[in-house]
């Protein structure tokens, strides 16, 4: 049986003194807390939050996102740390409340808190749970949903490859630092000639800084290790939970901890019979990374970061795609592909986008085959590629979507790859992307119902040959 999940809603009520004032500015933050496991006073639980925050005169962000963290025997304490929007700026609060038996109702109900900006510290203040007028909606807000089994993308994780030659596999994985804001790429692929020569192995890790140029290191090409539960190849090795390897100056060491449910950007059973020219989806619909990364006299330092493993499996590379992973926060993801084919008549149609998005806990549109093809007399998904930027827009059923994506060219990496008969392809990729994402529903006429702008934190790349 799959274990359950939680969800509650608070409300935090208080006081700021920003840096640029000399006064007290009134707080409420409204919040709506999801975590994949019920909290147990022995373990350590992540959440993902999502809300509203309000200061008077300065702040209306209906859109804030962040996540909580409670520790209560390890650590004795229960961390909030939320992103929010003020007068134009991105604001992070970070603050916990301390836990302590001598005075367990004032620890439980203060949050002392600080606001920095770009890592400066531009605010203080304290928040606290108001008991009289929000215990009772506290606790009735409490819902315990099932949550998905971490074991589903484990088993997502061994090769799909039996032995036929025209075919690539690739595992990648992309994240953000929330610390650097440094984006971070991992691509591990294997490839099988068509020409029946031996499969090998290869792939990169790029390094995205906030400031500075991207760097990256290659690995292989080396003969192809199977191994049931992943990927190996020179030291370099993808299992469930564990992504470890070096390669030139770089050596890293990661723990993954998947969050959500599979999410197959193309249709579901194209994963299991590989009748189309590739397939592509995620094992867990966004993860969280721990640990360290390591290039030249540099390192990063991993603490929550968020993101995901993707895999694909087909006969190479497309003609020209474009795709997107927009962590859009309290648990919601946006993925996109939108490819030519290099098979004879496919290439001559315009781009077929695949789009999921995973919102509230379910998948949009509810199959992968609406986006490409359309369905019930509305016309299918279209985009326009290029660079620096690029443009997906669609309707399914109720509601429509429009995503744009831009790449600067300072944060963006090429690399060239070689599919199984041998011919090249261009990859042009961000890990430090820009992305706006509006979602519109229709109620007598289209009406805003959400709109996500994401600045450094998007995943995304353009190829061709």
């Amino acid at each position: 049986m799959r274990s359950r999940g939680t969800e509650f809603r608070e409300t935090l009520l208080g006081r700021v003194r920003l840096a640029d004032e000399d006064r007290d500015r009134p707080v409420r933050l409204d919040l709506l807390v999801r975590a994949d496991t019920v909290p147990l006073p022995h373990r350590t639980t992540r959440a993902r939050v999502t809300g509203r925050v309000r200061v008077a005169g300065r702040a209306d962000d209906t859109e804030a996102v962040g996540d909580l963290e409670t520790t209560p025997l390890a650590r004795h304490w229960i961390r909030y740390r939320i992103t929010f929007v003020l007068d134009g700026r991105r604001l992070t609060l970070t603050g916990h409340k301390s836990m302590s038996p001598t005075r367990p109702l004032a620890s439980l109900t203060v949050l002392p808190y600080t606001l920095y900006e770009d890592g400066d510290r531009v605010g203080e203040g304290a928040l606290r749970f108001p008991l009289v007028t929000g215990l009772l909606p506290f606790l009735a807000s409490f819902r315990f949903p099932r949550a998905p089994a971490v074991a589903a993308a484990d088993r997502q994780q061994a090769s799909r490859w039996d032995g036929t030659p025209g075919r690539t596999e690739v595992w990648y994985t992309t994240l953000t630092d929330p610390a650097t804001d440094s984006g971070i790429w991992l691509h591990h692929e294997l490839v099988a000639p068509s020409d029946g020569s031996a499969a090998y192995a290869h792939g990169w890790i790029a390094l995205f800084p906030k400031d500075g140029p991207v760097e990256h290191a290659r690995f292989g090409p080396v003969p192809w290790t199977a191994h049931p539960d992943g990927f190996t190849a020179e030291g370099v090795r993808v299992r469930p939970g564990r992504l470890t390897g070096s390669a030139g100056d770089f050596t890293w060491s990661l723990t993954e901890s998947p969050e959500g449910p599979p999410l197959y950007t193309f249709p579901r059973w194209s994963w299991r019979r590989p009748w189309l020219p590739a397939a592509h989806m995620l094992p867990a619909v966004r993860s969280r990374y721990e640990g360290t990364v390591r290039y030249g006299a540099g390192e990063l330092r991993l603490d929550h970061a968020p993101g995901a493993e993707a895999r694909i499996y087909g006969h190479g590379n497309a003609r020209r795609w474009a795709w997107l992973h927009a962590d859009l926060g309290g648990g919601d993801v946006l993925e996109v592909v939108a490819a030519v084919s290099m098979r004879r008549g496919l290439d001559r149609l315009p781009p077929l986008v695949f789009l999921r998005l995973h919102r509230n806990g379910r998948s949009w549109p509810r199959r992968a085959e609406r986006s490409a093809v359309g369905w019930a007399g509305v016309g299918r998904f279209r985009a326009d590629l290029g660079l620096p930027e690029w443009r997906v827009e669609g309707r399914s059923g109720l509601r429509r979507i429009k995503v744009t994506v831009t790449q600067p060219p300072h944060r963006t990496l090429t690399l060239d790859y070689t599919d199984p008969d041998g011919s090249a392809a261009v990859c042009r990729n961000s890990e430090r992307a820009d992305a706006v994402v509006s979602l519109e529903r229709w109620r007598g006429g289209w009406r805003r119902e959400a709109v996500w702008r994401l600045s450094g934190t998007a995943h995304a790349e353009v190829g061709d040959r």
